[in-house]
């Protein structure tokens, strides 16, 4: 006698759960059109150790949705998507069943993107190979498509506009942010839901996600008619950003480092004494005392509150860099040690964790605060209430928080969540996270500054600004991809060092032409913020093919104080241009307040690709030399030196005015324009936003 095989598929309050060969999938509804997919080696599917997904995002979702349960056969729907779930035999053996989806469009059918194997014999779809400890090893492969362009995936540098192609580490580092949402050109977005350490492949022949190790797979995938409203579903299960005040869209001043309050208060000054627009100025490194001290040196900043009291007198703010660094000679390091509060390491000498470095006190081991605890972050933001949020300190630069270890060995690293491998990629998040509710409570409107991000950052008010680059020209061709990945990650808060941030000397000719063109895209940016580490004018010129030198004793002149790199630093010419080009800043503020509240309400990014807005424009999703700034400003940045005139390709539908001359010309074909210092080629749509408009009416 033969007993029927009994189906795998099961309805689970309304999600749809597959248990086979010892493999538990769950497909559920999350958000509108979105569904959140999860397996484990096991009878259940567990929780991340973190998740970028908002709870209560899946509420009201199952009653929408429908499930069909067949033998070997399986369906679950919600909005536009649909996850077509089945049993399928490889190369006719029983070994090689597996349970494989597809996901497609609830009205027509279409494919989307569907889970396939590297090779027919195997490893399977999602491949878990078992740690010692209970975690895996976690490789998830999807069909690769021709037609296919990807775009998001957090801060790159490596200059692509599409991300077909491209491999990619899943790893904080210095100025390369993982934010894991990438949206395909297919119609889909899809969000990695999981802060492991690993890697991500879009090859021509498959997709691979993989984590090096992970309690489970967890990822989130949605439909949409178009971009934006694939944006705007990740924005509603990950969390929506708050509005930014007003005055972080005018000019911050910033510099490897002002050294004293007196020093800082004299440059603000000599902003307002020259005229010039400044919102911002920004205190860095090595203001404390012992790095996780987190307080100011009092020997250089004998009174902050009065500081920011004049400071805001003359109408501008200050930011504060804090790192989440702690050395073994801060005041903090024996409490936060016997507690548990520290970031550890399973073999070796625990303190080295992470940078070995040195700061005017001279060598020293440095670890960071464990922000996987939350009675370190507890630990952590009560004394950043006590030394800055108490002296009315209200915005802060996050730096370090990738956080930027040395060697970079998560395997090694021992968190309150478990390996750091399972879970470092979250570790900025959770750090601004805490930063965010902490100005909440205290009643604060402030700032945060972010060397890096992952998924649901955003939600917490962040800027995103993409670390420390060099002073060339190719690092400053990447900085238009990376800022637009950014966006189309989800993070619209996004600015870079204008004029990069090492290897620039103000007096050399060559730097101060790459300043200018740099400044101008800093103009036309998210956020507008002068920052580097100058070489001192009276270091020697470095001749032809040779290298930069910064003397003798780099650290200290690093620790100091490098050259000075205010608009006035570089000579009268490079000073009258950038004049020119703050006041274009200031009158573009009312539009960029309307730019930034669409981004807040929706998720559009405010510095967005060309076919985010024209989505016919197909030649654009391979384009890094151009963008939207807004809806209604095109800016084709100059990316070359000695560079006197451009074409540029203006997109279809549209006519398009030329902001410097006022010459009007037709969408769909290209602008033959010159590009005289300060004036990079930026169009306006004809009929445009009235406060784009008027932004260069008021100028011309």
């Amino acid at each position: 006698m033969t007993t029927e095989p009994t189906s795998p598929f099961t309805a689970d309050d309304g999600a749809l759960v597959a248990r086979f060969l010892g493999e538990t999938l769950r497909i559920e509804p999350w958000g509108k059109d979105g569904l959140r997919v999860r397996a484990r080696p096991g009878a259940d599917v567990v929780e991340p150790h973190v998740s970028a997904l908002i709870s209560g995002a899946e509420a009201n979702q199952k009653d929408g949705n429908s499930i069909t349960l067949g033998p070997d056969k399986a369906s679950i729907s919600n909005g536009r998507i649909t996850a077509n779930m089945s049993v399928v035999t490889r190369y006719g053996a029983e070994i090689k069943r597996e349970v494989v989806v597809e996901y497609v469009r609830s009205d027509t059918g279409e494919e989307l993107l569907a889970e396939t194997r590297s090779h027919f014999a195997g490893p399977k779809t999602r491949n878990f190979k078992g740690h010692v400890g209970g975690s895996f090893k976690l490789e998830t492969t999807f069909k690769a498509y021709d037609d296919e362009f990807l775009h998001g995936l957090g801060q790159p540098q490596h200059g692509k506009a599409n991300l077909k192609g491209v491999s990619t580490t899943l790893m904080q580092q210095n100025a390369h942010a993982v934010i894991p949402f990438v949206i395909s050109s297919r119609g889909y977005g899809f969000l990695w839901n999981n802060p492991a350490v690993g890697k991500c492949e879009f090859a021509s022949n498959l997709t691979r996600w993989s984590a090096d190790a992970t309690i489970g797979m967890d990822y989130w995938i949605t439909a949409g008619d178009n971009d934006r409203e694939i944006l705007s579903a990740y924005h509603d299960v990950t969390g929506h950003s708050p509005v930014i005040p007003d005055w972080a869209l005018g000019f911050w001043q910033c510099k490897l480092r002002y050294r004293t309050q007196e020093e800082l208060l004299s440059v603000a000054h000599e902003y307002k004494r020259r005229g010039l627009p400044l919102s911002c100025i920004v205190i860095d490194f090595f203001h404390w005392t012992r790095q996780g001290d987190w307080k100011f040196d009092p020997a250089e900043w004998p009174d902050p509150k009065g500081m920011v009291k004049e400071l805001r007198s003359i109408g501008v703010e200050v930011m504060v860099s804090v790192w989440p660094t702690v050395s073994v000679t801060s005041e903090n390091y024996k409490e936060m040690n016997e507690r548990g509060l520290l970031i550890t390491t399973d073999r070796g000498v625990d303190a080295v964790v992470g940078l070995i470095d040195k700061d005017p006190f001279g060598p020293m081991y440095l670890t960071y605060y464990d922000a996987f605890s939350e009675e370190a972050r507890d630990f952590h933001w009560e004394t950043i209430k006590r030394n800055y949020i108490d002296n009315d300190i209200d915005h802060f630069w996050i730096d370090a928080c990738e956080p930027e270890m040395r060697p970079a060995h998560p395997e090694n690293v021992r968190t309150a969540l478990g390996n750091g491998a399972e879970v470092m990629c979250a570790y900025p998040m959770l750090h601004e996270k805490r930063f965010r509710e902490g100005l909440n409570e205290e009643g604060r409107d402030g700032v945060l500054l972010c060397r890096s991000a992952w998924a649901g950052s955003h939600a917490h008010g962040v800027i995103l600004w993409s670390g420390d680059i060099w002073s060339n020209w190719e690092w400053f061709r990447a900085q238009i991809p990376a800022g637009l990945h950014s966006g189309m990650s989800g993070l619209g808060w996004w600015t870079t060092d204008i004029g990069g941030f090492y290897d620039g000397q103000g007096n050399r000719p060559e730097f101060r032409e790459l300043l200018v063109r740099w400044f101008e895209f800093g103009v036309f940016s998210p956020i507008c913020r002068l920052h580097g580490f100058r070489i001192p004018d009276e270091l020697p010129v470095p001749g032809p093919g040779e290298d930069v030198t910064y003397g003798e004793d780099t650290v200290r002149l690093f620790i100091e104080s490098g050259g000075s790199n205010e608009v006035w630093s570089f000579g009268d010419k490079v000073e009258a241009v950038l004049t020119k080009l703050l006041e274009v800043r200031e009158a573009l503020r009312p539009y960029l307040e309307e730019c930034f509240a669409a981004f807040a309400k929706t998720g559009a990014p405010v510095m967005a690709p060309v076919f985010y807005h024209f989505e016919n424009d197909v030649e654009s999703r391979e384009d890094a030399g151009r963008y939207m700034l807004g809806p209604d400003l095109l800016v084709a940045p100059v990316l070359d030196e000695n560079v006197e005139s451009m074409t540029v390709a203006l997109p279809q539908g549209e006519k398009w005015v030329h902001v410097w001359t006022g010459d009007v010309f037709d969408g769909g074909g290209t602008a033959d324009v010159k590009c005289p210092w300060g004036q990079c080629p930026v169009f306006i749509r004809q009929g445009a936003n009235s406060k784009a408009s008027a932004a260069f009416a008021a100028l011309n």
